[in-house]
């Protein structure tokens, strides 16, 4: 995929959340559990940042993630 193509997407993708969101926003954004969300995070299949005791997840690396072909499926233990 393009860069053009990515930022296109950016557009429309998620409108509703801000540039840098949280582990609760990722849980909305994906319909997930806060353990799936938390798994996803701390296995790398959605690069974050930690800032203190929170992550910051940059918005784009949830859509890499939408878009991406090879997807973990987090269990829900």
């Amino acid at each position: 995929m393009t860069k053009a193509e990515i930022n296109e997407l950016y557009k429309v993708m998620f409108t509703d959340y801000p540039d840098i969101v949280g582990i609760t926003d990722l849980q909305s954004m994906l319909r997930i559990s806060r353990h799936a969300a938390f798994a996803l995070v701390g296995d790398g299949y959605i690069p974050a940042v930690k800032v203190a005791n929170a992550f910051r997840i940059p918005k784009i690396n949830v859509i890499n993630y939408v878009l991406s072909e090879k997807k973990a499926a987090p269990s829900e233990a």
